[in-house]
């Protein structure tokens, strides 16, 4: 009997996952750290509620997207005998970890809004907050219409200029689970600057300081929104998910694309991270040998896994039953036979 090699997989390798690794998010983190650093700086000098809460968001979104990065890379290892589909659901773990800091900061940035309208402070340091919030808002700006961009691409639909925002909206549910955390949490940090501006631009120019600690309840409060988002999608994520309709549609084009398939029984497609395991039995035309059904199998699998977004494929055949069972109508695109 051969032995094992042992030269290690050249795909697993550290700089290789890492290159695998999530770039939007990547990004995100790192750009999120820098705002962090000059928001904070700016906060101690001036003293502002807003700025405050501008920068626990900034640090939130940061370890957030930090670990979302480190998840990306993770879950792009190969499957392993003791880990047979995969490392996939590794991104919802360390998604579910983020929630937990960014649910911690959003309490804390509430805390000081809350301390800031029963005691509000006058904050000094006007024009270097409005430089600071100014780029601020460009930076979250500039990536929250990257990461709509990225849900067009990803959901194939047709949006430009001012259709983009509503466009993203309606179809951030089609998009890969990095690309939704981006966008959900940029959305937050452009209106938690946009926010905290507004307060100190009034809190310069009159005697309502109260809005620095309105500014900085508000900005928790998208804290939170975020947190109960994201932890809600990788809960579902962690438990198991079906894939959504489009790919379902999609993975039925490839199977019925071969001219002897003529009926799907059963589909069960599961989706892990940004991949998707493929389970079903197909119905071919009769009159076939054992032989020529194999080759028909082993053709459609191969086609399915074409598809980068599919790790693995386990089909089964039999032969036309004579009733139509695929009835794309059905919420599951799945109809069950009778017998």
């Amino acid at each position: 009997m051969a032995e094992a090699s042992s030269v290690p997989d050249p795909s697993n390798s550290f700089f290789s996952l890492i290159r695998k690794g999530n770039v939007s998010s990547g990004t995100a983190a790192i750009g999120n750290t820098l705002l962090a650093i000059v928001k904070g700086i700016a906060a101690a000098l001036t003293g502002s509620g807003a700025m405050f809460a501008s920068t626990m968001h900034s640090i939130a979104d940061a370890v957030n997207q930090l670990f979302v990065f480190v998840g990306s890379v993770m879950a792009e290892k190969r499957p392993t005998r003791r880990f047979p589909t995969g490392f996939g659901r590794v991104i919802n773990i360390f998604c579910m970890v983020a929630v937990i800091v960014v649910t911690i900061m959003a309490y804390e940035t509430i805390h000081e809004g809350i301390h800031l309208l029963n005691h509000p402070s006058e904050a000094s340091g006007f024009w270097l907050n409005l430089i600071v919030l100014l780029l601020a808002l460009g930076v979250d700006g500039f990536v929250l219409i990257k990461a709509m961009k990225e849900i067009r691409h990803e959901a194939a639909v047709e949006a430009k200029g001012l259709a983009l925002l509503p466009a993203a909206f309606r179809n951030v549910g089609r998009a890969a689970p990095p690309t939704r955390l981006v966008f959900y949490e940029d959305l937050v940090a452009t209106l938690g600057a946009l926010f905290a501006l507004i307060a100190v631009v009034i809190t310069s120019l009159t005697a309502f300081h109260q809005i620095d600690g309105i500014s900085s309840i508000l900005i928790g409060i998208l804290m939170v929104f975020v947190a109960f988002r994201v932890g809600y999608d990788n809960m579902v994520g962690l438990i198991g998910v079906a894939a959504p309709r489009e790919v379902e549609e999609k993975v039925a084009d490839l199977i019925f694309s071969n001219p002897d398939v003529v009926d799907i029984n059963k589909l069960r497609i599961m989706q892990e991270g940004r991949y998707y395991h493929v389970e079903g039995m197909i119905e071919l035309r009769k009159g076939l040998s054992l032989a020529d059904a194999d080759d028909i199998k082993f053709s459609v699998r191969d086609r399915l896994l074409q598809d980068s977004s599919i790790s693995d494929v386990n089909l089964g055949i039999i032969e036309d039953n004579g009733v139509k069972d695929w009835v794309p109508e059905e919420d599951h695109l799945v109809k069950p036979t009778d017998n």
